[in-house]
């Protein structure tokens, strides 16, 4: 089999496909609960501490130097940044429970019949005798 044909079938697989959709759907989501953080969740709470933008809270550790440049802790990015992890991680909590839940929901109900091993008719699971035939059930 030639290199370019075991490519393409590599390619083609419905697990190569479904994962490249997962990625560029993940990506996607990524920037829309990073601009609801951004741009909707911080200015309220940016607003709440006095009009500041919280994306640009910092803490100067070193002041900037004619050698060297400021050493700051920018503490608001980062909180961002957590919030979107948060609610990103969120997210995919409540989607894989709905599919687990639909998992779950495909399993079939325990049989509540078996067959006689002697007549072969249907009789309850929890029998020990067989109502036709009468043979013991073990």
């Amino acid at each position: 089999m030639s290199l370019l044909k075991e490519f393409k079938e590599f390619a083609v697989k419905g697990n190569m496909v479904d994962m490249a959709v997962g990625i560029i759907i993940g990506a996607a989501f990524g920037k829309v609960v990073s601009s609801l953080v951004n741009d909707l969740i911080m200015p309220p709470i940016g607003l709440l501490l006095g009009g500041k933008d919280f994306a640009k809270l910092s803490l100067v550790l070193q002041n900037a130097s004619e050698k060297q440049e400021a050493v700051i802790l920018r503490y608001g990015a980062f909180i961002g940044t957590l919030l979107d992890f948060l609610i990103i991680s969120f997210a995919i909590f409540l989607m894989i429970k709905g599919i687990n839940r639909l998992k779950k929901a495909d399993v079939p109900p325990s049989p509540s019949t078996k067959d006689c091993p002697k007549c072969f008719s249907s009789i309850p699971i929890k029998a020990i005798k067989c109502p036709n035939c009468t043979a013991d059930i073990e």
